[in-house]
C-alpha cells in the first residue's frame, strides 16, 4: 500500500521532491496535498505533474490551512520546503498530528525554534530527517571513506573556504533569503551545508564559535561607494536593469514565469529583486573560528561575490593532510602523508543535480536498500549541530564575543 505524503512550500527547491515522488518513487508513495502561501505556485506544480506524468489532481491548501490538510488527507509523511523561518512551525504541527517529517536544510533559524523541534520529537516520538545532500556528493563520500581508514591519523586542524560566485551567491540577495529574519543569514541558510560536511567527516560536536561578518559588496550603499548611479528595485519592467549583469530575468523561462512571475498577484513576492537595493540584512563576507568538543580547531570563510565558485577544505592530522578542492565544477582529493609521496584519490563521478547527490539522497530517503557504511542519513541531532554553528556565529557577530553552543541549547 502506498504511503500518503504532502508537501508544504512549493518554491524552486520543492520540485526535486514532488517530481521524484511522481516518477521514480511513484510505486511507493502518493502525493495527496500541496500547501503554500501562494496557491498559483501550487497550481503550477500540478500543471507540470500533469504534463510530465499525467499525475492525478492534488488538493491545494493555503498556508493557513496546513492542519486542515493533515486532518483531511491523513498523510504519513510531510515534506517541508517552505522558507526557513517557518520550518519549526510546520515540523511541530505535523508531528503533533502524527506525521513523520522530511525537512530541507536548515532545520530552523534560531535556538528557540530548534528547542521547539527537539521538544516535539521528545513529546511525539516522530521522526525528522534533515536533508543534507552534500554528504552524498561523491567527493565528500569518498573523503569520508578515506578518513575512516585513518590515513591522516587523528585530525587536529581544519580550514574550510567556500566561495559563491556572482550568479549563485548573488541569488541569495535577490530572494527572500536577503532578509535575515527569513533565513538566519548565509551562516545559517547556506553554511549549514558546509558545517554539516565537517561535522560528518569529523564525527564530532561543535563547542565554541567566534565570528565576524558584514555586508561589503551587495546593497545600495556599497554600490554607491563604487560609483554606481543607476538603481532599480527589481528587474522586471526596469530600464536600469537592462545592462546590469546582476539583473535576474524571468521572462522567457516557462518555469520561472509559472512559479513566480505569473504568481505575483497572489502574495506580492518578487523573485527578481536587485542585489543593489535597500532592505538587505544578511552578510556577504563571513569568517569564523570554531573549536569542537574533542579539541579540533577550524577556521572557515564564506564569500558570496567571488568571480569563481568552489571550495577548499583542508584537514591536517597526526599522520598527514587531506585536501578537497572543487573549483568551477571540477573536484579532486589529495592526500599528503606525513612522510611519503602525495597522491590523488579517485572517486566516481555522477550525473545529476549537486554532482549526482540529489538522486542518491532521494533514494536513501524514499527507497533505502540496506545499511549505509558511511552513515550519511542525517538526523535531527545532525540538523541541530550544523545550524547551531551558524546561530552561534550570528550571536558572536552581534556581540563581538565567543559563544558556547551548549549555553544556547542542550541536545
Amino acid at each position: 500500500m502506498k504511503k500518503r505524503i504532502v508537501q508544504v512550500g512549493l518554491g524552486s527547491r520543492a520540485e526535486c521532491y514532488w517530481d521524484a515522488l511522481a516518477s521514480t518513487f511513484a510505486d511507493g508513495y502518493e502525493l495527496v496535498g500541496f500547501c503554500d502561501i501562494n496557491k498559483k505556485r501550487c497550481e503550477w506544480a500540478k500543471t507540470l505533474l500533469k504534463k510530465r506524468y499525467n499525475y492525478p489532481d492534488i488538493p491545494v491548501y493555503g498556508y493557513d490551512e496546513f492542519e486542515k490538510m493533515i486532518q483531511e488527507q491523513k498523510p504519513e509523511i510531510v515534506i517541508v520546503t517552505s522558507i526557513d523561518r517557518t520550518h519549526d512551525d510546520y515540523i511541530v504541527k505535523a508531528m503533533d498530528l502524527g506525521c513523520d517529517v522530511v525537512c530541507e536544510k536548515p532545520m530552523t533559524t534560531d535556538e528557540k525554534k530548534a528547542k521547539r523541534i527537539l521538544d516535539a520529537i521528545e513529546r511525539t516520538g516522530r521522526d525528522l530527517r534533515v536533508v543534507f545532500n552534500c554528504r552524498y556528493m561523491p567527493p565528500i563520500s569518498k573523503a569520508k571513506e578515506v578518513l575512516m581508514q585513518n590515513v591522516i591519523g587523528d585530525i587536529k586542524q581544519v580550514h574550510f573556504e567556500w566561495c559563491l560566485d556572482t550568479s549563485h551567491g548573488a541569488d541569495y540577495f535577490r530572494r527572500w533569503h536577503r532578509d535575515k529574519h527569513n533565513s538566519g543569514g548565509l551562516l545559517v541558510h547556506k553554511s549549514t551545508h558546509h558545517f554539516d560536511i565537517v561535522n560528518f567527516l569529523l564525527d564530532s560536536t561543535p563547542e565554541t564559535v567566534f565570528a565576524f561578518g558584514d555586508l561589503k559588496f551587495y546593497g545600495r550603499e556599497n554600490a554607491e561607494k563604487r560609483g554606481v548611479t543607476k538603481f532599480y528595485s527589481r528587474t522586471h519592467g526596469s530600464k536600469n536593469a537592462k545592462d546590469d549583469p546582476f539583473a535576474f530575468k524571468m521572462e522567457g523561462d516557462e518555469n520561472l514565469e509559472g512559479m513566480y512571475l505569473n504568481a505575483e498577484s497572489e502574495d506580492g513576492y518578487y523573485r527578481d529583486q536587485s542585489v543593489f537595493s535597500d532592505g538587505i540584512s544578511i552578510e556577504d563576507t563571513m569568517n569564523l573560528l570554531l573549536r569542537y568538543e574533542n579539541g579540533i580547531q577550524m577556521s572557515y570563510s564564506l564569500n558570496a561575490y567571488s568571480p569563481v565558485e568552489g571550495y577548499h577544505l583542508i584537514m591536517t592530522g597526526t599522520q598527514g593532510r587531506m585536501e578537497l578542492e572543487m573549483i568551477a565544477g571540477t573536484a579532486r582529493i589529495r592526500v599528503f602523508p606525513m612522510f611519503g609521496e602525495v597522491y590523488e584519490v579517485p572517486y566516481e563521478q555522477l550525473e545529476g543535480a549537486h554532482g549526482g547527490a540529489d538522486t542518491i539522497i532521494l533514494k536513501d530517503i524514499f527507497a533505502p536498500d540496506g545499511e549505509d557504511p558511511l552513515k550519511r542519513a542525517a538526523s535531527h541531532i545532525d540538523g541541530v549541530k550544523s545550524i547551531m554553528i551558524g546561530i552561534a556565529a550570528n550571536k558572536s557577530i552581534n556581540t563581538g564575543m565567543p559563544v558556547r553552543i551548549r549555553d544556547l541549547i542542550q541536545f
